[in-house]
Order: structure tokens, then sequence, then C-alpha cells
């Protein structure tokens, strides 16, 4: 009969961390293999070490390359697969002739560690079992003595070898992290923590729980000094000591059409970061209450109000996140935020505009890409500006044959614009042209729905919906689903 395959997680480098299962295993093994670089030494097997008797035998597994060149004609990744092929067929070799075999692992067995490479190639044809250990992500936090993640905040673990940009995007929207495999990437991964406004709150911890174990701040590690054994910490917030400002700033924020989904991470950064929210309370129920964070909601009427507060607010020193619906420099908040900031009382208070996804852009992706073209965007509201500009300016977009986003098309109190809309723009359009009307994208209550101009009826419009009006080339095409799509080409006839 084969023998059994078992991953043994040793922990994060104390031999006192190992699990009683993973010290049984160990000791019943015929076979201990082990991972090392070409010099011979072996973290994992130092760990095991007082447990290794002279009956076992013991397979190293040396790696090819670790961060030099290779002549290898794939590379080092050709390197690296035919080594792990050439590993997994010596622990094959033992398992067919019965023996038990133990693969030593740092931390867990099937976190960022190398087992998993055996684990994928022999586990589907031999008996396996898995022993899991403390990861160092779990003892970094026991040495920091600090809370990693608390009540609904999210813990995200990243490799420090993405893309700078990645890194400083995931670290931007998320309330914890850990940050593995610094090294030769400290620099890198000290640059994203810096550009998300994080740095300040990083730690650095270095062979946690093993002999010559750092912990520092991370601002203040020297970048030569860092091994790949170390990690960054950004703990949980809750309970963390506010930031002390002598003069803070307004960001304001889209949140999209509708909830967590329609987030960049930049916006989640800056949602996360900041001390008040302020906003249309309808929309300031899309952000998730955080500990500490204080929200100051009011009625969708007060912009310019609701402005001056925030601007106040950041006067005191407090960092402020005005809240907007879809892309708050459309129809929304970033104006009224600009028009007030520019006020002198207010012109030394940093102000920021961060995008969201407009309404228009998405129904438009609902609907296929009505939006391929050129096209206007025109509010039907005349709350703030008289009807005849409104009609006057429906003329001039649709006689230049543009697609058009229509805002604000109709509420309560006004009834009567999509109607009078429809009548105007038939004077250009053919009545077959095709609409999206679109309804709460992305909520709870999302209808999209495609007619013709002629047959656009008022009564399914309120101030949750959006036109998109098509132009003499926008297409309706129903796919093999038996759904119906529109388009506009990018390229326009001749005359």
């Amino acid at each position: 009969m084969s023998g059994k395959l078992y991953g043994v997680g040793l922990g994060p480098g104390d031999p006192s961390l190992m699990t009683v299962r993973a010290v049984e295993v160990i000791a019943e093994a015929d076979v201990i293999a082990y991972h090392s670089a070409r010099h011979g030494r072996s973290i994992a097997r130092s760990i095991a070490a007082k447990h290794i008797r002279e009956h076992h035998i013991e397979e190293r597994l040396v790696y090819p390359v670790t961060t030099e060149t290779t002549d290898h004609p794939g590379g080092y990744q050709g390197a690296i697969d035919d080594f792990y092929a050439e590993a997994a067929a010596r622990l094959a070799a033992h398992l067919d002739a019965g023996r038990t075999v133990a693969v030593l692992a740092e931390g867990d067995p099937l976190f960022y560690g190398s087992y998993m490479h055996m684990h994928k190639r022999l586990s589907d044809r031999y008996d396996t079992e898995v022993i899991p250990g403390v990861t160092s992500v779990s003892a970094a936090a026991a040495r920091l003595g600090t809370p990693l993640a608390e009540g609904e905040e999210v813990l995200t673990i990243l490799p420090g070898t993405l893309p700078e940009e990645e890194l400083t995007a995931r670290l931007a929207a998320t309330d914890a992290a850990v940050v593995m495999k610094l090294g030769r990437t400290f620099t890198k991964v000290r640059g994203a923590l810096e550009s998300s406004g994080r740095l300040g709150d990083a730690r650095y911890v270095e062979r946690a729980t093993m002999s010559g174990e750092r912990l520092a701040q991370l601002a203040d590690v020297d970048p030569e000094s860092v091994p790949y054994f170390s990690v960054a910490v950004l703990p949980s917030q809750v309970d963390a000591e506010p930031e002390v400002r002598e003069l803070g700033e307004v960001v304001v924020v889209g949140t999209g059409p509708a909830g967590p989904l329609w987030l960049t991470p930049e916006t989640r950064g800056a949602l996360a970061a900041a001390d008040d929210l302020v906003g249309y309370t309808t929309y300031l129920d899309r952000v998730p209450v955080r500990p500490g964070q204080l929200r100051h909601g009011s009625d969708n009427r007060v912009e310019a109000e609701r402005a001056e507060f925030a601007l106040q607010l950041a006067r005191r020193g407090r960092r402020v996140a005005v809240v907007s619906g879809g892309d708050p420099g459309v129809f929304a908040m970033a104006t009224a935020v600009l028009e007030v900031a520019s006020e002198e009382e207010y012109a030394d208070i940093p102000v920021r505009v961060l995008p969201g996804v407009t309404a228009a852009n998405a129904a438009a992706a609902r609907a296929g890409a009505p939006l391929g073209h050129d096209y206007a965007t025109i509010s039907l509201s005349d709350r703030l500006k008289p009807w005849e500009v409104i009609a006057e300016r429906l003329h001039a977009a649709a006689s230049a044959d543009l697609v058009l986003a229509l805002y604000n098309p109709g509420s309560r109190s006004r009834t009567w614009q999509v109607a009078k809309a429809r009548e105007l723009l038939l004077e250009h359009r053919a009545p077959e042209t095709p609409v999206v009307v679109a309804r709460d994208v992305g909520g709870s209550g999302e209808r999209v729905r495609i007619v013709r101009l002629a047959e656009l009826d008022p009564a399914e419009v309120d101030m949750r919906t959006i036109l998109l009006v098509g132009s003499s080339q926008t297409q309706v095409v129903r796919r093999g689903n038996g759904e119906d799509v529109v388009w506009t080409p990018r390229r326009y006839p001749d005359a």
C-alpha cells in the first residue's frame, strides 16, 4: 500500500509554538522533507530539529534559484517548475514504497508556503493530511500586542511582490492589513503605505518569535536591514489614538449609483480615514459605520450649508469626507463645496475631489454601450436654472445628433418636464429612437428598459431614474439570449 503524505505546519519559528499534532506526525513519519536554498540551511528543519531522529530519512529539497538569475530556457519560472516536478517525483517514490512522508513548512502549509506545490502535485494520488500551523500574521500581531481586526473591520493580507500602485490601492481601501514577503520589496511597500496615507500607522515585525526578532515603527526602518522573513502590519483602527492636526481637510467622494460594489479603492480609503462623514442621509447610509467616526446627515436640499459645515469641521483639524452619490462633480456636491471653499475665510483648507461612477455610465453599462460616441449630459431640473435654458440646450444637443444623458428627469413636484422634453426631441429624432429608462441602477429596485422615444411614458420616471436618448446612429440588437442591447457606433457616417 502507498504511504501517507503530511503537510506539517511548524508555526512562525519558536519550536514551542508547534502543535501537538505536528510533533506526533513528525515522530511517526518515515521521511522528513524540507525545502532549503543552495546554502543548505533550512529554517523549517531548525524549528523541528529536536523531533528529528536517526531513523528518519531526510529529503532536502534544494531550490535551484532564489533571487539570482538562471540560464534555464524557461527562465526563473521554468527552473522552479522543473524543481517542483522533480521534488514531487522524489516524494512519490517514497510514498509508492509505503513510506509516510512529512513535508515541513514554516507557518501554515497552505498559506504562502512551499508545501502547497507538493500538495497540488501529489494529494490527488495519495492519502494526504495537512496539519495547520500558527501563521506569521498571527505571530506578528501577538508580538506587537495589538488586535489585527475587530468587529466588522476588514483584514487584507498582501504579498509585497505586487506592483506598487496595486499595493497602494488595496492599502487605501482596507481597515487593517499585513504585507508579507518584504526583503527586497520593502522600499516599494513603504512607498505604497506613504501614498495611501497609512505610513504613520504601519508597524514592522522581523522574525516574529525567532532569534533576532525586531519590532519597530515601519517608517523608522532602514531598507537595507530588512530580511525576507519580516512583515508590515497595519493593525486595527478601533481605539486608535486620533491624529492631532491644526488644520484638517475636506475630501468630496463619489459613492457611485448604489452600494459598496460601486466604490473605487481610493474612495474606500478616504471614507475609512475620515473623522467625520457629511452628506445627504440616503448617501451616508451606503457607507459602513466605523467606530469613532462621526456622521452628519442632512436633507438633500441644503448643499451650501452642508459644504460650509464640512469646511468648518476641517478648520478645527478634522479630516472630513463629504459623501455624494454618483460622481461628485456631475450635478453633485463637488461644486457646492468648491464654491464655499473659494471664499476667503476657507481658502487655506485643503479640498480634494475623488471621482465616482456616474449614473449615466452605470445605466449605459447595464444597457450595453449607448454612450459609445459623442454625448451630452443635461439636467431636466428647473430648480436651479429656468426651463427656457433647458429647452434651448435640448434643441442644440438634439440638432447636433448627440446621444443625451438626461439627469433629474422628474420628481413628485416636477411632473411635466419629461413629456415636454420628449416633444422637443421628437422635432429632431425619429419616433423609434431608442431610449434607455434606467431606475435605481445597482440598487434593490433596479429596472432597466429600452423603449421607443415616441412611447416614453413620463409616469414611469422619477428622481431615481436616468434617461439615455440615442442618436440617429444608435442601434438596438436582440442577442441570442433574447435580451436587447443598445450601442452607438464609434464611427459616424460621412455626410
